[in-house]
């Protein structure tokens, strides 16, 4: 740590109760008030080196004595600082170091301890010992922690911006502020002063290595408003985006402890109130973190922003930062999982739902209209449908993602609050040729439908609507066909397209057998006569026993839906019959 020393004469004061007595032998006449604390001191001392003291006490003799008293309730770092200068002012032994430099230099202006009032005055002495306290790293993040005492005194003489600035400027140049590297190595023995001697053997010292982040830890110390100055200082002197953002994910962690709470649903039920920092203290504080991290996709963590965005609604903060958040999560939704989206409502009505369906859906359709533009840009929709293999990589994040709402509708389907509207707008945000396969939104479409039982005729075959029936797998198929919760008109069309699937599938059977049965060339018959005879009936006898279980299972559909189309019919028959005797 860097260290000026100043005066040569031994100390002569001494702290009796609340006041400081100068043993020198002369009595005193001048009183010094700061509060509490008294100084009994000596005039001449004192006004040889400060303007102000100079003008206070020729300004205010005491009528009553010799003794003049001066209140100074407003300097600069307080008693702990006057004591320090008035050890200066009696040339008293003292050390100027990183921890005491700025309130030193901040009370020396307030009393005006310029070169007029003495040559090499304390106002010089602080100047000259910054320059070699902005030397180092360490030294002057001591300065500019020690500028939160004297904040506004230090922001007048521009102190934190030169602490900030020589920080930056560290942080960026990429070098190691710690062990800076020799300028020069002298030999001794032929082994320079950089090698290290163990057991007689000459080994060398290689400097110990920092990542980007070495500065980190240090930076965390720092206020909220010195922090934000310095990460804007390093942003504009050139550090990487990345650097920038792990610095701030690090900051709010240690800063927001609401936020740790955020890992799961349990947690933020039942988590005890956080004493402090305050609610307001933690909203304050995350929304200026979300203002400060880098505008660029990835840049942070997916779960690391939903987390963010849970404690942002937790707090309430305002609409502004809650819908940055949504879009930075909106923009990478693609590497979410299930457990993350799955927000708490933080609403107190009852009839809301479980889990904060609006939030998702804000970030779904910001995430759609971000992939839909690329999308349009790079192929048509029939690709996927073709099943080509070089599947563009926005495609690849829009099927993720309609996987991600499958399995989000799933878990929020069972919950008596969900409105049939809001089901639909989620599911239908999902363009169909991003599924692959329609099991998930139908899985999600069945539990719906067992929770609400009261929905019309017309809303279940307008929910159905939502999947698309001949992707649907065959257990799909076979569960959907003898699910009783879906219209008549969705389980015949079920059958319809399972009976279209069969024939193409026998057709197929009977292409692959003729080809079987079809002779081959001349030469090849020669060779493999009997080779071929043995895997010509071979395939032919699987064939048939392939063919007859498929006409068999076709018969059994074809039975089933028969008999539920009578069943439905004598219902109305029924029904009618009853209304008609009611008239």
């Amino acid at each position: 740590m860097a260290c000026m020393k100043l005066g040569t004469k031994p100390d002569i004061f001494r702290l009796e109760d609340h006041t400081w007595q100068c043993t020198s032998g002369l009595p005193s006449d001048v009183t010094i008030e700061i509060g509490e604390t008294s100084f009994n001191l000596h005039k001449f001392p004192l006004i040889s080196r400060s303007g102000l003291l100079a003008k206070l006490i020729g300004d205010n003799p005491d009528e009553d004595g010799p003794i003049c008293s001066v209140h100074l309730n407003d300097i600069p770092g307080g008693c702990k600082a006057f004591e320090l200068i008035a050890k200066f002012c009696y040339c008293i032994k003292l050390e100027l170091t990183s921890h005491n430099v700025i309130s030193l230099r901040c009370a020396s202006d307030y009393l005006q301890m310029t070169d007029d009032y003495g040559e090499e005055n304390l106002i010089t002495q602080t100047e000259t010992f910054l320059q070699q306290v902005f030397t180092t790293w360490s030294d002057t993040m001591d300065a500019l922690e020690s500028c939160e005492e004297v904040l506004s005194d230090a922001e007048d003489l521009n102190l934190i911006s030169r602490c900030i600035d020589s920080l930056a400027i560290k942080a960026c140049s990429g070098q190691n502020p710690y062990n800076p590297p020799p300028t020069a190595t002298s030999p001794v023995n032929n082994i320079t002063q950089t090698s290290i001697i163990w057991n007689g053997v000459p080994t060398s010292n290689k400097p110990h290595t920092f990542g980007d982040d070495w500065w980190y830890k240090d930076v965390s110390f720092l206020g909220l408003h010195l922090y934000k100055r310095l990460i804007q200082a390093m942003e504009s002197q050139g550090m990487k985006a990345e650097t920038i953002a792990g610095s701030l994910v690090g900051y709010a962690k240690k800063y927001i402890p609401l936020m740790n709470r955020q890992s799961s649903f349990n947690d933020a039920s039942h988590s005890k109130p956080v004493s402090a920092p305050s609610a307001a203290d933690q909203r304050a504080l995350l929304e200026e973190i979300v203002e400060l991290l880098p505008n660029r996709k990835r840049i942070v963590g997916t779960k690391f922003l939903i987390r963010l965005l849970r404690t942002a609604l937790v707090l309430h903060v305002s609409p502004s930062c809650r819908e940055n958040l949504e879009k930075r999560v909106g923009a990478q939704l693609d590497s979410a999982v299930l457990d993350d989206i799955l927000i708490p409502n933080q609403g107190f009505n009852s009839v809301d739902t479980l889990y904060d369906i609006d939030c998702f859906q804000r970030i779904l359709d910001y995430f759609m209209s971000m992939a839909m533009d690329t999308t349009s840009t790079q192929c048509s929709p029939c690709i996927i449908e073709e099943g080509l293999e070089d599947v563009p990589q926005s495609l690849t994040s829009l099927t993720s993602v309609a996987n991600l709402v499958d399995s989000f509708l799933s878990d929020v389907a069972a919950d008596v609050n969900m409105k049939l509207s809001k089901f639909q707008s989620l599911a239908g945000a999902v363009p169909d040729y991003a599924r692959p396969q329609s099991d998930g939104i139908y899985r999600a479409l069945d539990i719906f439908l067992k929770a609400h039982p009261w929905l019309t005729d017309c809303e279940r075959e307008q929910i159905c609507r939502l999947m698309n029936i001949q992707k649907l797998s065959l257990d799909a198929s076979t569960h959907a066909a003898q699910n009783e919760r879906l219209p008549l008109r969705v389980i015949v069309q079920v059958l319809f397209f399972e009976q279209l699937r069969l024939r193409t599938s026998i057709a197929g059977w009977f292409f692959v057998s003729e080809n079987l049965e079809n002779p081959q060339s001349q030469d090849q018959m020669n060779n493999n006569k009997n080779d071929g005879e043995v895997v010509r009936s071979q395939g032919i006898g699987e064939v048939r026993e392939r063919v007859v279980e498929l006409e068999r299972e076709c018969e059994n559909m074809k039975y089933e839906m028969r008999k539920m189309v009578k069943k439905k019919r004598s219902w109305n028959f029924f029904c009618k019959r009853r209304r008609h005797r009611r008239m």
